[in-house]
């Protein structure tokens, strides 16, 4: 007797449980991504969640991160926005008296400190976008293509002024100090790079996810205490007052000599307030008058006159004062009044 057909049905079944466990799979994976991104995120947040109303400069789709929304198109073949030359300003110390524990420091420390982890417990959910915002732009137009210690390490001197005291104590406020001059510290945000093309978006993905890390917790222990740092291409005087900490990339890094490269100096406490990403309304540097000695100066000269015997007789007396009339010399018949209009004062019958 012939054996029926195998029914067509068994492949199928075996076919739909692979799919549904690849699928279970695919599923799984996504969850985890999405909890590892909400842990990421999560740490070091605070523990309530601060709602702040977006006005003004942040409302009109420029915030945050909304280069992405204006990058241009890698696949079209757009060039890189043209990054600063990467050379940081410098700043003198301010002159604070310098902390009891100062006083032990004698002898001139060689070794790298890593710096401590930045903390950002402190900031409100429009704090941590508008300091993503800054460190990105900071790590894009001066450091696009640097490799990824090269970007780190431009995101850890950024953090690291944020923490002294010779810096404002914000992100945003240490990338654009000095930007409503022509002596900015970060030279692309007051030399125009900002407007030279429009951000590549790759490179700019890329200059985020340094930001966020280094934002997270991320350390480039390298780089040490640096607050100042050079490209290879110049050597800017300040250099030979600091100290050299590293040579990454295209950038050599430098730290403040004695106690106030150390790490104890570090003591300024990120606590959020970040002003509106972008450079700062520029100033208009009043020109200076240039001097004038008393030989150059003018002598007014007096106006001409007219010589008397030129003044036609008709104009001789024009300047001569009228004398009043007194009433006691004034004529009845001197009346000026009509006589149509001498009565018009009086009642009528």
């Amino acid at each position: 007797m012939t054996r029926p057909p195998a029914p067509e049905s068994r492949p199928d079944r075996k076919l739909t449980g692979l799919h549904v466990a690849g699928l279970s799979l695919l599923v799984c994976a996504g969850m985890s991504a999405h909890a590892a991104y909400r842990a990421i995120e999560a740490q070091g947040a605070p523990a309530a969640p601060v709602t702040t109303i977006a006005r003004g400069y942040e409302v009109e789709d420029h915030f945050p991160g909304a280069a992405l929304l204006y990058a241009a198109d890698d696949s079209a073949g757009a060039a890189l926005a043209a990054p600063a030359t990467g050379t940081t300003g410098t700043i003198d110390l301010p002159d604070l008296p310098l902390p009891p524990e100062a006083a032990s420091f004698a002898a001139a420390d060689a070794s790298i400190h890593p710096a401590a982890p930045f903390d950002m417990r402190h900031a409100t959910a429009l704090d941590r976008g508008r300091a993503l915002e800054c460190l990105t732009t900071a790590i894009y137009y001066e450091a696009a293509t640097e490799p990824d210690a090269g970007q780190q390490a431009v995101a850890q001197v950024i953090l690291n002024r944020v923490r002294h005291p010779a810096f404002p104590a914000t992100v945003c406020g240490v990338v654009y100090q000095g930007s409503e001059r022509s002596g900015c510290q970060f030279s692309f945000a007051c030399d125009g790079a900002m407007t030279r093309g429009q951000p590549s978006r790759t490179y700019w993905l890329r200059a985020m996810r340094v930001a966020a890390a280094a934002l997270g917790g991320y350390v480039s222990a390298p780089v040490g205490l640096a607050t100042h740092y050079h490209t290879y291409a110049v050597t800017p005087a300040w250099s030979r007052h600091l100290v050299m900490t590293a040579a990454i990339g295209a950038h050599f890094f430098h730290r403040w000599q004695g106690w106030w490269g150390t790490p104890g100096a570090f003591r300024q406490i990120y606590a959020g307030g970040e002003p509106v990403p972008g450079p700062h309304a520029r100033i208009v540097e009043a020109q200076p008058v240039p001097a004038i000695t008393l030989a150059a100066a003018t002598v007014p000269v007096p106006a001409p006159r007219t010589p008397p015997p030129t003044i036609q007789p008709a104009y001789a007396q024009s300047g001569t004062p009228i004398a009043p009339v007194r009433a006691a010399e004034a004529q009845p018949g001197d009346s000026q009044i009509l006589d149509r209009w001498k009565d018009s004062g009086k009642p009528l019958q």
